[in-house]
């Protein structure tokens, strides 16, 4: 299969439109049309992680973390781009997901949500456009017997599809009146006649990508030489795609069961604490890795715990004077445990193709008692 294509299945589960707009996401290094047997899963592209990809023969690593985040002026076997030498030099792949996954419903930050017990998490912020874009409301009057061929058309081109459902629409009975003038080539009536005709208003959903196609479709299926009809803009109540989560637990914990979770879901062998670490949770937010001026709007909502990977030391200080409790799992741990899912989610896109997680992938903090 080739990397276009894997590049397509991958954004079935992670569009990549979520991604923030200072990230670098999608293929990185490598050539789309480049055909892939094996698939490396990592957080980040470090030299063992590509000296692992080239004993396992990887043809394309997909990584969380970009292998590239800022300009490069050269490419050279000397750090600091010796990684991204080495695999162009050896032919592999990397594709890039990051702040995709973060937002994306059942992503990284709906892990953690769910390993705190967080029931209904909204995003916190950082907010970006819904992927699937605006809807809109095609309003179309037709006469009865023409009906049938009219909402057909504009089904098969892309309208009426509303969750699991497909050729959803409605209509009304009514009357439509018209006087055909010179010039005009009436499919009903005669010119400088009143006509009165029984008419059905017809509306349906129409993505916004597929409104020209719809349209054109409606027109061409319409039996008048000039169909009246409204185009309008539907108000987007889907959920707000960002990162980070916050809401309320099923059941209120206390800090010391939150850790047994995180560490058993997560593998974390250590954790750093701010604030009270006896209290009873009841409302909490997480956001996976660094996610800066988000932690003035989790203080702003008054909950009791914050899980992420890390913060800054005058963050830290904000959340120990607004008595927020913090529980930091390192900027690494707070993500890598999402790969096992998201491998199993790709696997059964890609069925042709082997797919594994990556054995040299760690953090690279080593914690230590003194």
């Amino acid at each position: 299969m080739k990397i276009k294509d894997i590049a397509e299945r991958i954004e079935k589960i992670v569009p990549l439109k979520l991604a923030q707009d200072w990230d670098n996401v999608g293929l990185l290094i490598g050539d789309a049309q480049k055909n892939v047997k094996k698939i490396l899963l990592t957080i980040d592209v470090t030299g063992d992680v590509v000296a692992e990809a080239k004993k396992l023969k990887t043809d394309l690593i997909v990584s969380y973390h970009p292998v590239i985040w800022d300009g490069l002026k050269k490419i050279t076997s000397e750090p600091p781009n010796s990684t991204v030498y080495e695999l162009i030099r050896r032919g592999i792949a990397v594709f890039s997901i990051h702040t995709a996954l973060d937002a994306v419903t059942g992503g990284v930050n709906d892990g953690l949500a769910e390993i705190v017990g967080i029931e209904d998490g909204k995003p916190i912020g950082d907010y970006v456009d819904n992927p699937a874009g605006d809807n809109y409301k095609l309003v179309v009057f037709v006469p009865v017997e023409s009906l049938a061929n009219v909402s057909n058309a504009v089904f098969a081109a892309g309208a009426g599809a509303m969750g699991g459902y497909s050729h959803c629409g409605f209509s009304a009975d009514g009357t439509g009146t018209f006087l055909p003038l010179e010039g005009s080539k009436p499919a009903i009536g005669k010119k400088g006649e009143l006509e009165n005709v029984p008419e059905i208003r017809f509306e349906t959903i129409v993505p916004a990508e597929k409104l020209d196609a719809v349209v054109t479709a409606m027109k061409n299926a319409h039996p008048y030489e000039m169909p009246a009809f409204d185009i309008v803009k539907l108000y987007n109540s889907q959920n707000k795609f960002g990162l980070g989560r916050i809401g309320k637990l099923a059941k209120p914990l206390r800090i010391k069961q939150i850790i047994q979770r995180i560490k058993k879901h997560t593998g974390a062998k250590a954790v750093g604490l701010i604030g009270n670490d006896k209290r009873l949770v009841k409302t909490a937010a997480v956001c996976a890795g660094s996610c800066g001026k988000i932690i003035n709007s989790v203080i702003a909502a008054k909950a009791d715990l914050y899980l992420t990977g890390e913060l800054k030391h005058h963050q830290a200080l904000a959340a120990q004077e607004a008595d927020l409790t913090c529980i930091c799992l390192s900027h690494t741990v707070s993500e890598r445990f999402i790969l096992k899912k998201f491998a199993k989610q790709l696997q059964k896109q890609l069925n042709s193709v082997t797919i594994r997680v990556s054995k040299k992938d760690a953090d690279p903090f080593k914690w230590k008692n003194l």
